[in-house]
Parts: C-alpha cells; structure tokens; sequence
C-alpha cells in the first residue's frame, strides 16, 4: 500500500517543528544560563590616582588579567591627580553596587568620607600602594615603605660618607607614604650624623617642582653632598637641572620605582640608585586577595597597619635597591626592562 504525499509532508512538517522547539528551548536555556554567569561574576571598582608614573599602567594590567582568570571584572577609573573627581568615582561604584572598591588614593585623608560611605554601604575596601589615614580600610597593601627610605639612605651615605649634607626632595604632604619613606631615610641618616641643608616638597608628584628647586637654589644645590629624591620620576628632573649646570654624576642622587629611564641613568652614572619594587607581585598578590574579599571570604593577614584610628589589615612586600653592579640581576634578568632598552642598544 502507498502512502500518500500528503501524509509524507505532514510527517516532515511535525518533525521540523520538534526540531525547531528543541533548538528554541536550548538557545532559551543556554541564553539563561549565560545570564547568570554573567551575573554571578565578582565586579570590582578601581580608581587610580592616575597614569603619569610609569609603574601604574603596569600595574592596571596585571590586576586586572589576575582578577578576570579569577572570575571577577574590573572597572578602571583615573582621576588624574584630581581628589575631587577621585572622590566621585568611589561614589559611582557605590552607586554601581560593586562587589569591591580598591583605590590608589591621591590624598591620604581628603577621601575618608566617601572611604566610610562605601564602607556603610556594605562594600569592602582596599588600599592599593597608599594608605588612606583613619579609614579602616578592608586592607592596606603596599610595599615596605620605610624600608624604602632606608634603602635609599643605606646607598647614598656609603658613597657620600658620614657628616653629609643633605638635600631632600620628597613627594606630597598628601601622600602619607611620603612620610614613611621619610622615617625610614631620616632613621639611616642619625646614623651616619647626616645633616638637612634644604628640601621641597612636590605636590601631585610635578617633576618641574624638583627642577624648579634646584634650579632656584643652585648655590645650595652645589654645598650638598647627596640628594634624596622621593622617586625615579624627581630625580630626573633633578638630574636635568644639575646636567644643564655640568653638576651631573657629581653629586649622588637616588629615585625609587626603577622606570626605565633611571636605569639608563645608573648605567651612564648620573644617579646613584634606585629602589625596584616588583609590581608585578604586588599587583597579583592585590587582585587575589581583593577577589576573596568581595566574595566574602575573610583571608588571614599576619601583619596589621595603625592607620591613625584602627589597626587595619596589612600586607608588605619587600623592595630591592638597584645600583650599577647589581642591575642585570635585579632588572634585567627579571624582565622588568629589556637589556637593549637599558643599555640603549649596546
């Protein structure tokens, strides 16, 4: 018996729809289960003081590649030296609901209020770098900074020699690492009986401050026998100031943060040192432990930090000092810099 065409389309027809309902209900499933993931993901607010030091933009990519592998996204904001704008980024991602804030912060004390308004919104934060003073952050993450200071001063005093005079050239009043790399080089300098002839202080970190100091106050400039400069980025413009007045390599200077250029200048001889602090590290080891934060785990920290109120958790990762003799092994064969790029091609 033959069966009828019509029965034949009939059939083709039903098992099209079956199909077609199937792969409906799939996509829908799939679409559903997309969005969830989408939701159940970790996101984390980041306001940076901004991009101008070096060091920052490396930063940025490593927290944020370390963050994403473990599940969380990070939204970057810059506030380019601005507290006011700094201060509204943290309130839009309190706005947002962010799972976590991590902030670079521009002035240790001008952003406690939006600081304790996150705080009372439920939201944990993190202080990446620098301190924000009286805020009982969630976490203060740095590097050992007094250490730094001492660093610097270990190095600069070993070639000026005890009895030196001293000019100091340190970041803002408004940075209160500023002030623990003080402590630390001031504790160094008791030893060695060194002497403070003059200093400046560089707000928002400005290279033409440095330049303009030295500039201005080269008949000083020239009686000292050491400049300590609070980062690679001061020392630069020192050093150009003292190159245009034929004073450069005569008169050690020091930076911290080993940007590339500091390290060519080690390398012709015109600073001294600087303190290499690995980013990487710092940036990864933040991004894990703002991730467990946001979930909601609570890490166990075995140091703490007095920010003027509360002691807070702390986590402080040990700097390196760089001279001429040990740059290949602490930059170079790191990864930090290329070799090409710190010898100019050599």
């Amino acid at each position: 018996m033959k069966k009828k065409p019509g029965n034949i389309i009939c059939l083709c027809l039903l098992l099209s729809a079956m199909l077609f309902a199937a792969s409906c209900g799939s996509t829908d499933s799939d679409a559903q289960e997309a969005t969830e993931s989408e939701t159940d993901r970790i996101e984390i607010g980041m306001s940076f003081d901004s991009f101008v030091i070096e060091r920052w933009q490396r930063e940025r990519d490593v927290f944020m590649a370390t963050a994403r592998e473990l599940g969380a996204d990070v939204n970057v904001q810059a506030a380019n030296g601005e507290v006011d704008e700094q201060i509204a980024q943290i309130e839009y991602f309190i706005e947002k609901e962010v799972d976590l804030i991590v902030v670079v912060p521009i002035d240790a004390y001008k952003i406690q209020g939006a600081i304790g308004k996150a705080k009372r919104a439920g939201i944990p934060v993190v202080c990446y770098d620098r301190v924000v003073r009286s805020a009982n952050t969630d976490l203060f993450i740095s590097f050992d900074n007094e250490a730094v200071g001492r660093l610097m001063a270990q190095e600069l005093f070993q070639a000026a020699g005890r009895d030196a005079d001293v000019i100091m050239i340190c970041g803002p009043e408004s940075d209160y690492n500023t002030d623990m790399v003080e402590a630390g080089f001031e504790r160094i300098m008791e030893n060695y009986r060194g002497k403070v002839i003059g200093s400046c202080r560089c707000e928002n970190w400005r290279g033409e401050i440095a330049y303009d100091y030295v500039s201005e106050n080269i008949d000083l400039v020239r009686q000292a026998d050491l400049i300590m400069c609070g980062n690679d980025s001061l020392a630069g413009e020192v050093i150009r100031a003292l190159s245009e007045r034929r004073l450069a390599g005569q008169i050690p200077v020091c930076g911290q943060d080993a940007e590339l250029e500091a390290c060519q200048r080690i390398v012709e001889g015109t600073q001294l040192m600087t303190v290499y602090k690995p980013v990487e590290k710092l940036a990864k080891t933040a991004a894990e432990y703002s991730v467990m934060l946001a979930k909601g785990e609570k890490p166990q920290f075995e140091h703490t930090y007095y920010d003027g109120a509360y002691d807070i958790p702390y986590v402080a990762l040990e700097p390196v000092c760089v001279t001429k003799d040990n740059l290949d092994e602490a930059i170079i064969s790191s990864g930090f810099h290329l070799r090409e790029d710190v010898y100019l091609g050599e």
